[in-house]
C-alpha cells in the first residue's frame, strides 16, 4: 500500500484549521483531530471548518470513541463530511479514553464495542439495522409506548447515496483481543505500541493472521502506526518534548494495570510505575509529573527521537514491519526546541518518508 503520514493537531477553535491549513501546505496525508470533549472543542465542528478550508488532506478524528455518540449519529457525521469533501473523511475509533475519563468512566467492554463497530459498519455501507437499546441512555421509553399509527421497523440513514465511497474506518489498538476485532471488523487497525520494530512486528503478525481466520484477505488491511516523535540531534530535549504524549500512549499498554501486547522485560517496570502514577488531570501535558519519569532508554526505544537519520532509520523499520500509515504525534507548542524538531521534521524526514512505497 501506498504510505501515508498524518499528524497530529491542536483540536481548539481557530487553531485546528490554521494548523489542517498549514499542514496541506507542508505535505501531509492527513490530519487527525482528538475527540476529548472536556478537554478540547467539537472534533466534527472542527473537522468540517479543516474540510472546508482545505482542498487535498485526509481529515480524521483521532480518536473518536463508541460512548459519547450513538453510532448513527457517528455514521451520519462522518458519511455528511465524506460527501462534503469529496471522499476526504476517514475514522479513526477507539474503547475511549480521555473523553470517557472527564464523565467518569472507563473504555468500552469488549463485548459491546464489537456491537457498535458492526452497527457503525452497517450504517456507514447504507444497511439496515435493527434497533440496539444497548446505545441509548437507559431511561428512554421505546416508541412503541406512544401508539403511534406508523413507527420505523429498523435504522438506517435514508439520505446517503449508492454513489458515494464508504468511510474507510479503523481501531486504534494495542492489546491482542482489540487488534483482533479491528482486524475483523473494520477496513484497518491502528497500533497504539510504541515505536519498537520487534513488537510492532508481532502486533501486525497478530492483525493478519485475526483476518485470515475470519477468512478475509489481510492484503486488504490498513495496518498504522501511532509514533512519539521529536527529530533533534540533542536527543535528551528530544526525549523531553516527547515525554507528555509519549506517556499518553504508553499508557495503553498498562491501561487495566497489567502490560499487554508484548512490550521489552525491559520496559515492564517502567510502564507499570506509569499506571500507578498516572494523572488524567495532566493527561498529554509535555510537564505532566508521571512523563517526567520516564527513562530516556525507555524513550529511544518506544519513540522516534534523535537526528533525521536515525529517525528515518527508525521509521524504514516500521516500514519494513508492514506500517503503511504513519500518525505522527509531536509537542503542540511550536516554540523552542519544539519548533526546531518540527522543521526538521518536514524538512528532512517527512519528504523521504512520501516518497516510500
Amino acid at each position: 500500500m501506498t504510505v501515508e503520514t498524518w499528524t497530529l493537531i491542536p483540536p481548539f477553535p481557530k487553531v485546528a484549521v490554521r494548523a489542517a491549513v498549514e499542514a496541506e501546505r507542508e505535505g501531509w496525508t492527513g490530519v487527525l483531530l482528538p475527540d476529548s470533549q472536556n478537554r478540547a472543542a467539537e472534533v466534527v465542528t472542527e473537522m468540517a471548518l479543516c474540510v472546508a478550508n482545505t482542498e487535498r488532506i485526509l481529515i480524521s478524528p483521532g480518536v473518536t470513541n463508541p460512548v459519547t455518540r450513538h453510532p448513527a449519529v457517528l455514521a451520519s457525521a462522518m458519511a455528511t463530511l465524506q460527501a462534503e469533501s469529496g471522499g476526504r473523511a476517514v475514522l479513526e475509533i477507539g474503547r475511549g479514553d480521555s473523553a470517557l475519563a472527564h464523565l467518569g468512566f472507563a473504555p468500552m467492554k469488549l463485548g459491546p464495542f464489537k456491537r457498535y463497530l458492526r452497527a457503525l459498519h452497517t450504517y456507514l455501507s447504507g444497511g439496515e439495522t435493527e434497533f440496539d437499546a444497548a446505545f441509548v441512555p437507559a431511561h428512554l421509553e421505546t416508541l412503541s409506548t406512544l401508539g403511534l399509527r406508523g413507527e420505523p421497523a429498523a435504522s438506517k440513514l435514508e439520505w446517503l447515496r449508492d454513489s458515494q465511497p464508504t468511510v474507510p474506518v479503523a481501531v486504534a489498538a494495542t492489546g491482542p483481543k482489540v487488534i483482533g476485532i479491528g482486524a475483523t471488523i473494520t477496513d484497518g487497525v491502528s497500533f497504539s505500541v510504541g515505536a519498537d520494530a520487534d513488537r510492532v512486528s508481532t502486533a501486525v503478525q497478530r492483525a493478519r493472521q485475526a483476518r485470515m481466520d475470519a477468512g478475509l484477505d489481510p492484503e486488504t488491511l490498513r495496518l498504522a502506526a501511532f509514533i512519539n516523535v521529536a527529530v533533534l540531534d540533542d536527543v535528551e530535549t528530544a526525549a523531553r518534548i516527547t515525554a507528555g504524549k509519549l506517556a499518553s500512549f504508553s499508557r495503553f499498554s498498562v491501561m487495566h494495570g497489567e502490560v499487554t501486547g508484548e512490550a521489552r522485560a525491559a520496559d515492564t517496570d517502567t510502564l507499570t510505575k506509569l499506571h500507578q502514577n498516572y494523572s488524567m488531570i495532566e493527561h498529554g501535558r509535555t510537564d505532566a509529573k508521571h512523563a517526567a519519569a520516564l527513562p530516556l532508554e525507555f524513550a529511544q526505544r518506544n519513540a522516534v527521537i534523535g537526528s533525521p537519520a536515525a529517525c528515518l532509520e527508525k521509521l524504514w523499520a516500521l516500514r519494513e514491519a508492514g506500517i503503511s500509515r504513519f500518525f505522527f504525534t509531536e509537542d503542540f507548542s511550536r516554540e523552542g526546541a519544539s519548533g526546531e524538531a518540527h522543521n526538521n521534521l518536514v524538512q528532512y524526514v517527512l519528504p523521504e518518508v512520501n516518497s516510500w512505497s
